[in-house]
């Protein structure tokens, strides 16, 4: 018998939520542009929190730098990101919808690709496709949650969030980009992303 199949991931989400909280979570749609360390890794969590509608878009494949901040196993180098991120969160939880567009976001593309999602995570490594994600959705209603600003190692407390409108957020320290010499490690990219899914989490609870 396939336990996973028969395994209903609102066993998991009824522990902690209300019936109107479950509501809420189960029907929104999330995207998450960007499949690297910021958006592997808050997509996880926000599978863990009972969220299941996702459309996920990265043009890149998994090579052997990611795997020390990206949640990706050596056997994805050469995969798709899109569909390695998938396949984990389906293996979380099997009825989860996920939209994957394997392509570069762009403003051409970006309104048509997160024209379903209540929420925008913003989880680029470039600062011109970040600005370009928050200028573009941040005059709609969504809910956009950006990162700048964790590199390195050390002194995670500097990682903080910030809120900038009633619908955009941006998570980190707004300085600490990577580059030649500010390297991106797992704790950092981790606690930004965690944060990013904190804010996603409140945003829809309304708490």
């Amino acid at each position: 018998m396939n336990q996973q199949a028969d395994f209903d991931f609102t066993q998991v989400s009824g522990h902690y939520y209300t019936k109107s909280q479950l509501e809420k979570i189960k029907y929104t749609r999330i995207g998450i542009a960007g499949a690297g360390g910021l958006g592997t890794n808050c997509a996880l969590a926000l599978v863990r929190c009972g969220f299941e509608k996702f459309v996920i878009a990265d043009f890149d494949i998994v090579s052997i730098s990611n795997l020390n901040r990206q949640q990706f196993l050596p056997a994805d180098i050469g995969k798709l990101k899109v569909e390695c991120l998938r396949r984990n969160l389906t293996a979380i939880n099997s009825s989860i919808d996920c939209i994957a567009f394997q392509e570069m976001v762009t403003i051409t593309n970006i309104h048509s690709m997160f024209t379903g999602c209540q929420v925008v995570v913003e989880a680029f490594d470039n600062a011109e496709s970040k600005a370009m994600l928050v200028s573009e959705m941040i005059s709609t209603e969504k809910l956009v949650v950006s990162a700048s600003g964790l590199a390195g190692y050390g002194n995670s407390d500097r990682i903080i969030t910030r809120k900038i409108r009633d619908n955009f957020y941006l998570i980190g320290d707004s300085v600490s980009e990577v580059g030649d010499g500010t390297l991106p490690y797992a704790p950092c990219v981790m606690i930004a992303a965690a944060k990013q899914a904190d804010v996603v989490l409140q945003w829809i609870l309304g708490t």
